[in-house]
């Protein structure tokens, strides 16, 4: 099974890059699931029903958050009825929303999402490990159980992010970071077949500061007063993604590559064995 996890999506920038390009994406790399951190989607803060349904509709199988999933208030009800949409799983018992799932895929396999939320530097929300267990717990990667588990890691630290990575190694598909906005260089597969890369990156305008607009960021930093409210760049996108083969007899990843389109960053496509580059 060919896993496709595309990088936090940064206001229409990142919405446009992400929508035109997902056809030729389809085609050429034929990813048989579909998995987008849109946190960022809405001019940079949180998601509308609106987006949700537009990325839903245009062929993405999960959209996942993060710290800014409630910055949109009417994102609330609407999440309790949308079961593609995760906020991180480690939020309070009784907040909206679900934090880990399991869907259908094609010729009758399934997938199971999970996201969570570090607490390095950022909101002490429960602790991530013990959340992933916990949702661990209630299926398996393999015979009996799913066909593939992708676990989203919404932190700021990397350590976190690895450490958490090696606690699951074995155990799910695919381990990848979200909300640096940094793609990082160190997609490989882990001990057990877990494939890894410690942040896919965003969807959005690199002419910025992590997707917004650079004047306002450098004020912030070096003035410390109040200024201009940051808004994301709107120049052309690159979409950022990493993609990820599994072992349809258990689910272990058998190969993991970055994937990097247009915009400033240079041009990466993955060439996995029947992929049309």
């Amino acid at each position: 099974m060919r896993l496709l996890y595309m990088g936090d999506v940064v206001g229409r920038s990142g919405r446009d890059v992400v929508m035109e390009r997902l056809p030729e994406i389809k085609a050429r790399l034929a990813p048989d699931f579909i998995v987008a951190n849109c946190e960022n989607a809405a001019h940079g803060f949180g998601i509308t029903p609106k987006i949700c349904d537009d990325f839903l509709g245009a062929g993405i199988d999960v959209v996942t958050l993060g710290n800014h999933s409630w910055d949109q208030r009417e994102i609330m009800p609407y999440m309790d009825g949308e079961p593609r949409l995760l906020r991180p799983a480690n939020y309070p018992v009784g907040t909206p929303g679900r934090g880990a799932a399991i869907y259908g895929a094609p010729r009758g396999r399934k997938v199971m999402v999970i996201q969570v939320m570090g607490r390095l530097f950022m909101d002490p929300l429960d602790c991530p490990f013990a959340v992933v267990e916990r949702e661990l717990a209630r299926t398996r990667l393999g015979p009996g159980g799913v066909d593939a588990i992708i676990l989203d890691v919404h932190a700021e630290a990397s350590s976190e992010k690895m450490a958490l990575a090696h606690a699951v190694a074995g155990r799910v598909s695919m381990v990848v970071g979200s909300h640096s906005h940094i793609p990082t260089a160190d997609a490989q597969i882990l001990s057990g077949g877990t494939a890894y890369q410690t942040d896919a990156g965003m969807c959005g305008d690199y002419d910025s500061v992590i997707g917004m607009k650079k004047d306002a960021a450098i004020h912030k930093f070096v003035r410390k007063t109040p200024g201009e409210r940051l808004s994301p760049a709107e120049g052309p996108g690159t979409l950022c993604g990493v993609l990820v083969e599994t072992d349809d007899r258990g689910g272990a990843a058998l190969k993991v590559a970055p994937l990097r389109l247009g915009g400033r960053l240079a041009e990466t496509w993955p060439t996995f064995e029947g992929a049309n580059k």
